[in-house]
């Protein structure tokens, strides 16, 4: 009586199916994060620039930015002279060359569609889709929404998650947070973005990063995954692959600790600046005291950390999620 045996590299039935459907919930994730960051940014927009009271308050951020600026500014300066279009060239570069050591092609694609459609979207937004209408607020004053600075920094803190391993992924999203924060508050103490604008740009480069995640999902796993669904896997096959689900349920870890901290800052963050920017909001429409451009300052430099903190907690979730989705159950 004869054996029907596969060929030793052949995948077993039913893998491709399943591969899919467990690629399925991830790309769909990815997509509606994309979603709702783009109406995010829409939203930022049509709250803070299109009508008199988020046109306000956001002035009074700005013009409590005056405030202790001198001092400030030493530590802001350095940080935004950073960023320039050469700077975002030469880190586009280190990332595709860091994918390409890893041999990791895709990941270069992903990088140049992040990188690039972040920066583009927030040129077209800023200079071409969206305007400022005159309020009386600020006479005269162009519409600035998205920062650029702020994208390009968290643009390239986001490539950054992409492309290094896996167990370092976590401090590349907190290290990510942390310059995308203090390059977004930069502009509030130089008076050169307001914090609606800041907000705008991080959540541009999160609906990018979220479709670069989805492209990630749909990607064919690494090589060192492949061949994992054979007939009759050897020992050595087997203790890699345990190796590798080992050194990823470490990464995994880290990351659900590290990326809960973010969550948390996040949230520390936010309480006071959403009590901060309400008292403004509702204050009578009067020239701002001392104390209310202050208040508002600091609301509005807290609001910034929140979202940074935020968006790269999500983006940390949704890129492990997305990197794992492709690998075939053993």
């Amino acid at each position: 009586m004869t054996s029907t045996a596969r060929a030793p590299h052949q995948p077993r039935p039913g893998v491709r199916p399943v591969a899919r459907a467990r690629r399925a919930g991830p790309v769909a994730l990815c997509l509606a994060v994309a979603l709702m960051s783009a109406v995010g940014v829409w939203l930022t927009w049509w709250v803070f620039v299109a009508h008199y009271t988020g046109q306000r308050v956001d002035q009074v951020v700005f013009e409590g930015a005056e405030l202790g600026r001198g001092r400030l500014w030493r530590l802001a300066e350095p940080v935004l002279d950073v960023v320039s279009v050469p700077y975002i060239a030469v880190v586009l570069l280190a990332a595709v060359l860091i994918a390409t050591v890893r041999r990791r092609w895709e990941l270069a694609v992903q990088v140049a569609v992040l990188m690039g459609g972040a920066n583009l979207t927030t040129q077209v937004l800023k200079h071409v889709v969206l305007d400022r209408p005159d309020l009386g607020i600020a006479p005269g004053a162009a519409n600035a929404l998205p920062s650029g600075h702020t994208t390009a920094a968290a643009s390239v803190s986001a490539a950054l998650v992409f492309v290094v391993p896996p167990r370092a992924r976590p401090w590349a999203a907190v290290l990510g947070a942390g310059y995308t924060s203090a390059t977004g508050v930069s502009t509030l103490v130089g008076r050169w973005h307001r914090p609606s604008d800041v907000v705008a740009a991080v959540l541009v480069v999160l609906a990018w990063s979220a479709l670069a995640c989805a492209l990630t999902a749909t990607s064919r796993p690494p090589a060192r995954w492949r061949g994992t669904g054979s007939a009759d896997p050897t020992p050595s096959a087997l203790s890699a692959t345990g190796a590798l689900v080992l050194a990823g349920g470490r990464a995994r870890t880290t990351g659900r600790v590290l990326g809960g901290m973010l969550a948390l800052a996040a949230l520390a963050a936010a309480v006071p600046a959403g009590v901060a920017l309400r008292q403004i909001w509702l204050a009578p429409d009067a020239p701002a005291t001392r104390a209310e451009l202050l208040t508002g300052y600091a609301g509005g430099a807290l609001g910034v950390v929140a979202v940074s903190c935020a968006a790269f907690a999500v983006l940390l979730a949704i890129r492990d999620l997305a990197g794992r989705s492709g690998v075939p159950r053993v």
